[in-house]
């Protein structure tokens, strides 16, 4: 017996975990409810972890099983698209882009713009899970600010894009203080789209705030007008994001963020055609060229590349 799971299985899975019931997972199905049991246990045995807590109720998910239902959706998601794009290729050029959803709003209008002549796949995911989706294929490309925080797989060139430096976002009415605690006695919601969170958080608290975390850019700046409390973002995002009431100014605190195109070796001619022209729309700083004419040899960072 293979050690890789089936479709059938994960259909199962996927079935059983979204009804609670193994009888109702078994309608869909159309198969018996004995037939949902055995698979189930069979799946179970070979994986050698216990996926549901079964009674006379339904069925639970236990952690492994979610963990595999997660993993199943992601599989089974991907292979409902694939005679789509497989059909779509066939007629016209086409590219599965992925970010993450701060940048989406604004990264994909672009990238609509630039390939205009080119259909775009829209993937919304986190940063790490993308670059993953880059090495095995499933995306032509991702747009995350982590590749130098993480081991890239072996298949994937990381480009530079452009950089950017976290903003102070000041509502109408609020007022933040000077010296060496400028945040004294204040939340600060805090956003920011790399792996360097805690890090932030730790540095504002040495501020004198209490950092509060948003999930997204826009998430951060709705939370500072409602909290009547400053935000800490990045400058492109907040800029983005900004009103006319608000006030924008250099956030008091170090710190840099670049943002990647992660692409398998070489990058498509297209994709990388687009990175000098990207900066602009997203309000990044470019990335100096280094000497280097051609965008997709700009300061890539490879396997295991480290780099801000």
């Amino acid at each position: 017996m293979s050690s890789l799971p089936s479709v059938s299985d994960l259909r199962l899975v996927e079935a059983v975990a979204r009804h609670g019931s193994l009888g109702a997972a078994a309608r869909e199905l159309l198969i018996s409810q004995p037939a949902v049991s055995n698979r189930l246990a069979a799946l179970e045995r070979r994986i050698g972890e216990r996926l549901f807590d079964r009674d006379t109720t339904g069925a639970r998910t236990t952690p492994a099983g979610r963990a595999l239902c997660v993993e199943a959706a992601h599989v089974l998601d991907h292979l409902g698209t694939i005679f789509d794009r497989t059909r779509a290729a066939a007629h016209a050029r086409t590219f599965t882009v992925g970010t993450f959803s701060s940048l989406a709003p604004w990264l994909f209008p672009a990238l609509e713009e630039l390939l205009d002549d080119t259909t775009i796949h829209q993937v919304v995911e986190h940063g790490d899970r993308l670059t993953a989706d880059v090495g095995e294929g499933s995306l032509d490309a991702a747009f995350v600010a982590v590749a130098n925080q993480m081991r890239l797989p072996a298949t994937v060139i990381a480009v530079p894009v452009g950089s950017d430096r976290p903003a102070l976002l000041t509502p109408a009415g609020v007022a933040v203080g000077t010296g060496r605690r400028p945040f004294a006695g204040l939340d600060v919601v805090a956003y920011t789209y790399d792996m360097s969170t805690d890090a932030l958080h730790e540095r504002l608290s040495e501020l004198g705030a209490r950092p509060r975390t948003a999930a997204t850019a826009e998430t951060a700046v709705r939370m500072a007008r409602f909290l009547q409390c400053p935000a800490v973002l990045p400058h492109g995002l907040a800029r983005a994001y900004a009103q006319h009431t608000d006030h924008l100014s250099p956030a008091p605190l170090p710190g840099r963020l670049t943002l990647f195109m992660v692409t398998r070796r070489p990058p498509a001619q297209e994709l990388a055609a687009v990175v000098h022209q990207l900066p602009a729309r997203l309000g990044l700083r470019r990335v100096p060229a280094a000497g280097a004419a051609d965008p997709s040899q700009t300061a890539a960072v490879g396997e295991g590349g480290a780099g801000s």
